[in-house]
Formats: C-alpha cells, sequence, structure tokens
C-alpha cells in the first residue's frame, strides 16, 4: 500500500508500455518490504527534464529509455563521470537536492557479454543513440574493437570519430566476432532485422539490447545460425540491478528474485 512516504520511481521513454522494468523493480521492492513504487510513464523529450526534477527532488527516481538517454543527460545537476563522458544516462535519483544520474546500461551490457563468453577482439555495433554509446564504452573497458552500423553513413561518421576521441578503435564489420543491437529495433512486429550475418560472418554471439516475449525474432535467426544469442533480459536485470545500487546504496539488491520477475512476464500473455 502506498502513503506519503512511499517513494515514487519510473521509467521514462516513448513507447514504455513495452517495459518489464515496473515488473522486476517492484519484486525487488516487495521481497525487501521498502516503502517504494515503481511506475511506466511516457513522456516527450519537452517534459523529461521536469518529470526527471520532481520524481528525484520528491525522494524517489528511475529510468530513462529510448529514445531520451542522451536528453537525461542534459536534465542532470551532478552527473557520473562516465555518463558526463557518454552523454547519455539511463538511471537517475535526488541527491542533496540535486538530480544525480549514472549510467547502468554499461553495467548491464558487460555482464550480458560476459555470460555470452563473448571473444574479446571485435564488436560491430547497430545504432548510435545513447545505448550505442554505453555499448562503446563496454567495448573500451574490454579492450575490444567496434564497429558501426547506422542506416545514415553521416551519423556512422561522426559516430566513430567519437568513438576515437573516447579512446576507442574503429574497425572493419568483417573484423567482428559479437554482433550488438542498440537500436529499437524488434520492440515492434513489423520491423527489420538490425543486422544480418553476412556483415560479420565470423561473429559467434549476438547480443540483442531489444527483449521480446519469446525472444526477439532477431536473436532466434542468430541462434538458429548457430550463434550463441541472447536478447535484452540478461542486460534489463544487470542494469536494473546497478540502478537499484544507486537508489539504495545500504540494501542489496534481490537479484534471483528481479530476474524471476522478469522471466515471469516475458511468460505472461499481452
Amino acid at each position: 500500500m502506498t502513503g506519503g512516504s512511499t517513494r515514487v520511481f519510473a521509467i521514462l521513454g516513448s513507447p514504455v508500455s513495452h517495459s518489464l522494468s515496473p515488473a522486476m523493480h517492484n519484486a525487488a521492492f516487495r521481497a525487501l518490504g521498502l516503502d517504494a513504487v515503481y511506475v511506466p510513464l511516457k513522456v516527450e523529450a519537452t517534459e523529461l527534464g521536469s518529470v526527471m526534477r520532481a520524481l528525484a527532488l520528491g525522494g524517489g527516481g528511475g529510468n530513462v529509455t529510448v529514445p531520451h538517454k542522451e536528453q537525461a543527460a542534459l536534465a542532470l545537476d551532478r552527473p557520473s563521470a562516465r555518463a558526463a563522458g557518454l552523454k547519455a544516462c539511463n538511471t537517475f535519483w535526488g541527491e542533496g537536492g540535486f538530480v544525480a544520474g549514472e549510467n547502468t546500461d554499461v553495467d548491464g551490457i558487460l555482464d550480458a557479454l560476459d555470460h555470452l563468453d563473448t571473444p574479446r577482439t571485435a564488436w560491430l555495433i547497430a545504432g548510435t543513440g545513447g545505448a550505442a554509446r554505453a555499448a562503446v564504452a563496454a567495448a573500451i573497458i574490454r579492450g575490444v574493437a567496434v564497429a558501426v552500423r547506422s542506416r545514415d553513413p553521416a551519423r556512422r561518421s561522426t559516430f566513430e570519430a567519437w568513438v576515437r576521441s573516447q579512446g576507442g578503435r574503429v574497425t572493419a564489420p568483417g573484423e567482428c566476432d559479437a554482433l550488438i543491437n542498440a537500436t529499437p529495433l524488434g520492440l515492434h512486429g513489423g520491423d527489420h532485422l538490425p543486422l544480418a550475418l553476412e556483415e560479420a560472418p565470423h561473429a559467434q554471439v549476438a547480443l540483442d539490447m531489444v527483449y521480446a516475449r519469446g525472444e526477439t525474432v532477431w536473436i532466434r535467426q542468430m541462434r538458429h545460425e548457430g550463434l550463441r544469442a541472447e536478447d535484452g533480459r540478461l542486460m534489463l536485470v544487470a542494469q536494473g540491478a546497478a540502478a537499484f545500487r544507486c537508489w539504495f546504496p545500504d540494501e542489496d539488491p534481490p537479484v534471483e528474485v528481479m530476474r524471476a520477475a522478469v522471466n515471469r512476464a516475458l511468460l505472461e500473455p499481452r
């Protein structure tokens, strides 16, 4: 039951109805007996900063999803070094009357790729937005070169220049051993596939940041092609646990409870 002291957290984005963050975090709150609630809120870019501030300074916080992660970084008073460097934020909270923020997507990506025993050679990343920036940060941490896939050559060129400015290495798609979808493609049934195996014929691993009931079409295809492949649920739980630590630094996130809630929600009919 919620009351006047209940801390309110939210997932902010557009679209947001597909998100399993509410199911995951509310299960964690219940397991630990925390007076908190997590809700989905569809917001547009013009509303994002004011909604983040209201939640954070009211004692709560939340997460930011597509397409607002870069905009969210601009709304922070106290970005972490990582969020500031990437110019992308997916987690925020209140801190001493200020809005603080972090990018826990990097933690999620690293955990998921480690689970897949991903080669530390080169990764092909589809996308040039906030999620792709997090994938580049993960690659730099692992000492891995990246190739970039974008439908817009100018955006790709600009993004590759940003990768180099961060100390990253850019390579050709054919040199890559892992495929990463950092675009929203797969959220809707009619979406085309983000990457084709022909672009990186030696790839052994595929990670989709998107998740879906029954897995995404792209992940099913990649697994059929013989790759070790997972959709975004691994990343969701890992980044969610990292976000939880930002909001409740004195609590250990109940990771198994969070994982079970996500898996259960993905089995439920719409």
